[in-house]
């Protein structure tokens, strides 16, 4: 698609939503993770589990709530039927969004939830405690008397592989979100409010069947040299590098893709540092694979920006994070692809991969697209940008 020849209203109205979508995880697939997470904290040397609201909470429950300061969460016995913790007004709601079947345990307002975890999880042995569960909690049951164990490897050994469902979901979101940034290219000109362009994505995300954008990053010119932007509303000039970093959800699973490109001409500096980064994330797809350790793949991205001469290490200029992230339920999950994460990399793993360029004070080029692991090697979930001046192909 074009830069910069159209107009909101245009593209919004051009936009069908998928005629065939993605069904949401079946109930046959939440018993089969129980059971996963049952042998991994079992292996952890746990007889429970317990998992903290948020993202882990609706991997295993289908419950897809936020974290509060009230406790709901689940406890998983290695042996027997799962529990779930909830305060009694809240009932009818759990009910509706509950996907499996367990024994429920509500807690009233002026009771202490943790007591009744305590005497949910008594005699089943060491708990493995979600790592995402607030500390305070977690002492409060090792105050009960109950030995607690970290949780992490039963939560993550679960989550980091992704069944042929969740890459679906995961597919579709992606999908979406490539076509928003295309469109959002084509509304571009000069003069438009970094704003505009983020109110155009989340309404085409929208329309898209998206539900909205999870998050948006409208970055112009020098502010592309900061990875997460700069306060205030930037407006576009001709000539200037344009960063756009956006994402919706399908069935809660997530997309999260940036492009970098030329509005108008820019500096050959800048374009010579754009094929740099293209490369950079051509070696680490490249070196990823089953077995391969994650912080192999980082490595293989850094080869490339040392050898152009930038870094080394995180030093600027050069790639001041990581080179990419799992990403599934939560938009930044386990494992990552940076020095010293040791996993190995499996079939159904996925990851961005964004080994972005920053030039301080002047310019950043990121470029981030996602794969899964297969059985030989990885696949995209999208195809990577072919060019600094063609985003899009």
């Amino acid at each position: 698609m074009t830069i910069g020849r159209s107009d909101a209203t245009t593209q919004l109205a051009a936009i069908t939503p998928p005629a065939h979508r993605v069904p949401p995880i079946a109930a046959d697939e939440y018993a089969v993770r129980l059971d996963r997470a049952r042998a991994l904290t079992a292996a952890a040397g746990a007889g429970v589990l317990l998992v903290h609201t948020g993202s882990s909470l609706r991997y295993f429950t289908g419950v897809p709530w936020g974290a509060t300061e009230r406790m709901v969460a689940l406890l998983l016995p290695v042996a027997g039927e799962p529990v779930m913790i909830c305060p009694r007004f809240e009932l009818g709601s759990l009910e509706a969004d509950l996907t499996i079947s367990a024994d429920l345990r509500l807690w009233e307002e002026d009771e202490n939830p943790v007591a009744l975890v305590a005497d949910a999880a008594r005699g089943m042995g060491a708990v493995a405690v979600d790592p995402l569960m607030p500390f305070a909690w977690a002492e409060r049951l090792r105050g009960f008397g109950i030995a607690l164990v970290d949780g992490a490897p039963a939560i993550d050994g679960c989550r980091m592989v992704k069944s042929a469902a969740e890459l679906a979901c995961l597919t579709e979101a992606k999908a979406m979100t490539l076509e928003v940034q295309a469109r959002a290219a084509a509304i571009l000109r000069p003069g438009i409010a970094a704003s505009e362009v983020i109110r155009f994505i989340d309404a085409a995300h929208h329309a898209i069947g998206g539900g909205g954008s999870f998050f948006c990053a409208v970055q112009f010119g020098r502010a592309t040299a900061f990875p997460h932007g700069l306060p205030g509303d930037q407006r576009l000039a001709e000539d200037e590098l344009v960063l756009i970093d956006t994402g919706c959800r399908v069935h809660g699973y997530h997309s999260d893709i940036t492009r970098t490109y030329a509005f108008g001409s820019v500096a050959q500096d800048i374009r010579d540092i754009w094929d740099v980064e293209h490369a950079a994330q051509a070696a680490a797809f490249a070196a990823a694979g089953p077995g391969v350790p994650c912080e192999a793949v980082d490595a293989a991205a850094r080869v490339v920006l040392e050898g152009a001469g930038l870094g080394p290490g995180y030093h600027l200029p050069g790639l001041p994070h990581r080179t990419g992230h799992g990403i599934g339920l939560s938009i930044h999950e386990p494992a990552n692809l940076v020095r010293g994460d040791t996993t190995p990399m499996a079939p159904g793993m996925c990851f961005s991969n964004e080994p972005m360029i920053v030039v301080p004070d002047r310019f950043g080029v990121r470029l981030e697209d996602h794969f899964h692991v297969t059985d030989t090697g990885a696949a995209w979930f999208t195809t990577p940008q072919p060019s600094i001046d063609r985003p899009f192909g």
